[in-house]
């Protein structure tokens, strides 16, 4: 399954399983391994969070390079030393839970939960 539909699908409130191919996260994620991804309250993520996100009309699995809380916005790169960009929170979709059933760190507490009236898919 391709992001932009992973994405669509965990900004209307699911948390998704996928296998994400391609280098630019190694180590965190190495191709093909499975990550869980979860609706995220964007107003939480910190420096080395890693998000599901669209900059500039791609969407990634990349990591928050900093944020700026007044403007609400984060950059966004890979781990490699790349950079994406700057993105709005409105453009951040969900966070990495989980690596290979390995829980990442500081994930907790950024859940953010299904839409008002909306059940809960996860």
């Amino acid at each position: 399954m391709n992001l932009a539909v992973l994405a669509h699908r965990v900004r209307e409130g699911a948390t998704v399983k996928c296998r994400p191919t391609g280098g630019s996260m190694a180590p965190l994620i190495r191709s093909g391994q499975e990550v869980e991804i979860a609706p995220v309250a964007p107003d939480r993520v910190e420096p080395d969070d890693i998000v599901l996100v669209r900059v500039a009309g791609r969407v990634y699995l990349h990591k928050v390079r900093s944020v700026e809380p007044s403007r609400r916005r984060a950059r966004i790169g890979n781990n490699r030393g790349g950079v994406n960009g700057w993105v709005g929170f409105d453009r951040i979709y969900g966070i990495c839970t989980s690596v290979d059933g390995v829980a990442r760190p500081r994930a907790d507490g950024k859940v953010r939960g299904p839409p008002s009236g909306q059940p809960d898919r996860r």
